[in-house]
């Protein structure tokens, strides 16, 4: 089993479908059981279709804070 550490490190990987079959299963695993990086996972897809939609708009300055903001919290 992973950690929530090693699971949201993995979490952008497994939304872009570029884990491994074994490391998709292990991060799978974990988050059958996990509540928190469930939580994170879903504000990471919920993020990306944001700046997929946003894409040709730019986002405004207050947006953009929070965001990395939130990125640099996600950083190891």
């Amino acid at each position: 089993m992973i950690t929530c550490s090693e699971a949201t490190k993995r979490l952008w990987e497994y939304l872009d479908a570029t884990l491994g079959a074994a490391d998709r299963a292990t991060l799978e695993e974990h988050l059958a059981g996990c509540l928190r990086c469930c939580g994170e996972l879903e504000f990471a897809g919920e993020l990306r279709s944001f700046l997929a939609a946003a894409g040709r708009e730019e986002i405004p300055g207050d947006v953009l804070r929070r965001l990395n903001r939130v990125l640099e919290e996600l950083e190891p």
